[in-house]
């Protein structure tokens, strides 16, 4: 029997224009791009939730966040939930993980002390972690450099302050390791290793890359790969003042997250639009890093002779502002931080080739497509659709709408959302309704809905409070109630016990 194998590829915060849009043109891709044509490309697709935390474990468990409700990074995930690895392992894998999940534990299934439960960046379960690879830790990592004779910062936060290369540090400077060395080479190097042992068999590797993720800092050539002035600036309305103008949620988004934050050892970092285009610069030479990287992984394949019997899926966990709307990270309601790259290539359908897909697919999709394509059955818990059929060259009956989520509250801390708008935890949350003109953006709380029309300004203006906009929002808050109602949690309530036993229905 030949391999039938699959990998997962998951980007950190790559946004979906860095290879079809805005920017695009202004970064270089070319393992990407020339996977595209030999793939594919699913060019309207979302992140059904944010941040990292959330946005894998529904990536992982086919599942909206209002489902598994792991909602946030350290809410847990419930420990009996379905994800990609406990059912790739019913299918006769073992499900590799190089790299993380950011999975929050359940506490109910661990003793009280146990240090699994101090972090949200513990890997899912169902996983056999090849090498632990995280943002906040990452020993192994660390040990590497130690024994190349790096004389490492003290503080693991130093790791990504730039080394100055003259009198004052700029802010894309280098990092202190080389390219050969830094964690994208690192986790590359080790997903080659082990998958170089396992060619007589067949195996399902997640592969999952930092980087582009801040804090942003490059090693050498990336750090300087991109002149900042020849950058676009970024989308904006105008002042930041006129962007928290638009709602009361943009204050605080504003100040929850700033440019500052994005870059280690400038605490007195003023931003402008320079500023602002040399981070821009920084993280597309980040992008362009592990862009080569997944192009040693490609090869690899074709070396090997697995390209044609390995399922390959490319894509990232959420996307970054960056800077537009006067917004960085993630906790945004703009498309920038939901929009994301997707990339499929199935080797059993030269069909599929080469195709862009336009209808809107979302996160939650791809788990039951690996499912689909290993003939293992897909758990009624996942919303997800499988889109096999767009792999085969087909054009299948499809919703014309994506759904996303974000809660913004914190029940131990309260947020500066909380504070600056007096809401509980339960109260911060809102929904994202993508039709195919209008984006609808509901808040609880009591706080007003956005409305965006993309055969007018887009999202560079609020069209909600425009009387004749009234149908359209009735309409579109009617369709986000029937969304939600049809894919509440489905876990059991697809199946029903019978004199025979349980009977499994049909979930749609």
């Amino acid at each position: 029997m030949s391999q039938r194998n699959v990998l997962f590829i998951i980007i950190d915060q790559l946004r979906a224009d860095a290879l079809f849009g805005n920017l695009a043109k202004h970064v270089d891709l070319p393992n990407l791009r020339a996977f595209m044509e030999d793939a594919t490309t699913f060019e309207r697709n979302y992140s059904v939730t944010n941040p990292c935390g959330p946005s894998r474990a529904s990536l992982l468990t086919g599942r909206y966040a209002m489902n598994h409700r792991s909602i946030r990074n350290g809410t847990p995930l419930r420990h009996d939930t379905p994800n990609i690895a406990t059912e790739m392992r019913k299918a006769g894998y073992l499900p590799l993980l190089i790299g993380y999940t950011d999975t929050s534990m359940d506490p109910r299934a661990f003793a009280e002390g146990d240090p699994i439960l101090n972090t949200y960046e513990m890997p899912m379960h169902g996983f056999h972690e090849v090498v632990e690879m995280r943002l906040e830790k990452s020993y192994p990592w660390r040990a590497y450099l130690q024994s190349k004779g790096y004389d490492l910062p003290k503080d693991y936060a130093d790791h990504y302050v730039p080394v100055a290369q003259g009198s004052e540090r700029k802010i894309n400077d280098p990092a202190f390791y080389k390219a050969e060395d830094s964690d994208t080479a690192f986790l590359t190097n080790a997903c080659l290793n082990e998958l170089a042992l396992r060619t007589d068999q067949n195996w399902f590797a997640h592969l999952t890359y930092i980087r582009p993720h801040p804090p942003l800092v490059a090693p050498a050539p990336y750090n300087a790969m991109y002149d900042p002035a020849s950058l676009p600036l970024p989308e904006r309305i105008g002042s930041q003042a006129d962007e928290q103008a638009v709602h009361p949620f943009f204050a605080p988004a504003h100040e929850n997250q700033t440019a500052q934050s994005f870059v280690d050892g400038f605490p007195d970092l003023q931003v402008n639009d320079d500023v602002i285009n040399t981070m821009r610069a920084v993280y597309l030479g980040l992008a362009t890093e592990v862009d080569a990287h997944i192009g040693r992984v490609i090869e690899f394949l074709k070396e090997t002779d697995q390209w044609d019997n390995t399922l390959i899926v490319v894509s990232a966990d959420h996307g970054e502002m960056l800077g537009d709307h006067h917004a960085w990270g993630k906790h945004n309601v703009y498309d920038a931080a939901y929009h994301t790259p997707l990339i499929v290539r199935d080797p059993d359908h030269a069909a599929g080739h080469g195709l862009k897909i336009s209808k809107p697919t979302e996160s939650v999709d791809l788990a039951p497509t690996i499912l689909d394509w290993v003939d293992q059955d897909i758990p009624h818990s996942m919303d997800g659709r499988s889109l096999m059929p767009f792999l085969t060259g087909e054009n299948p009956d499809w919703p014309d709408y994506s759904f996303s989520e974000l809660d913004f509250g914190d029940p131990t801390e309260p947020t500066i959302w909380q504070q600056k708008l007096e809401l509980g935890p339960s109260q911060c949350n809102l929904n994202i309704l993508r039709g195919p003109r209008y984006t609808l953006v509901h808040f609880s709380g009591g706080l007003p809905p956005l409305l965006f029309d993309r055969e007018g300004e887009g999202e560079m203006r609020n069209v909600a409070n425009d009387p004749e906009m009234a149908p359209v929002l009735l309409k579109m808050t009617q369709k986000l109630l029937s969304h939600r109602m049809e894919n509440t949690d489905h876990t059991l309530a697809s199946i029903m016990n019978k004199p025979g036993g349980p009977v499994r229905g049909q979930r749609r």
